[in-house]
């Protein structure tokens, strides 16, 4: 029996979002463009964190698009999500390196910070957006606990240095808001703008 044909390609390289739509039984196809989308991107001058993520899943949605019609693809519609951490009006982006890690990971001990979600939908002809919006409160860490973190590999490649499904999680005292939406991929937001987009769920 052949397995069930994509119903849609994820402009991502996050193992994470891959999870979720497969947790929600979405079948999908990742793009690999030759620059995954994956990497954070610059914010311009003046940008607003909000404004910032928001642009981001759209672009990378309309690069997963364009790329797909260069490559003469089965057109698809095209998922892409963009998540920003937003400490006191500022970007956290991902840690380039351990003491960039260490870093914001001091930053954000003992505080209450922003987790923002874009997801953009690309279909012919259309662009349907949403985002998630969660608070998360991190108790305070010590160092030695930020160090024993970062031997741990996980810091790298994440917004705000930590992921919350993993060794993280006994960090976080509370969540207010989406969980899914922090680990990469707002499963109700995303829902909601498959609707849109005429994409059935299982």
């Amino acid at each position: 029996m052949n397995p069930p044909a994509p119903r849609l390609y994820l402009a991502s390289a996050s193992p994470r979002r891959r999870e979720l739509l497969l947790q929600i039984g979405l079948m999908h196809q990742v793009l690999h463009t030759p620059a995954p989308a994956g990497e954070d991107e610059p914010q311009l001058p003046g940008e607003s964190p909000a404004d910032y993520v928001l642009r981001t899943a759209r672009e990378k949605a309309q690069r997963g698009q364009a790329w797909m019609m260069r490559q003469s693809l089965d057109v698809l519609p095209v998922l892409a999500a963009d998540t920003t951490v937003i400490l006191d009006g500022a970007v956290l982006g991902k840690p380039v390196d351990r003491a960039d890690a260490l870093r914001i990971l001091r930053s954000l001990s003992g505080t209450t910070h922003e987790v923002r979600t874009a997801v953009a939908l690309a279909t012919p002809g259309h662009l349907f957006e949403a985002v998630c919006v969660t608070q998360v409160a991190l108790r305070a860490t010590t160092a030695l606990e930020r160090e024993r973190y970062c031997d741990s590999g996980e810091p790298y490649g994440k917004a705000g240095a930590y992921g919350i499904q993993g060794v993280a999680g006994i960090f976080i005292e509370r969540i207010t808001g989406s969980y899914s939406g922090v680990m990469g991929l707002p499963l109700y937001e995303t829902a909601q703008l498959l609707a849109r987009g005429g994409i059935d769920l299982p």
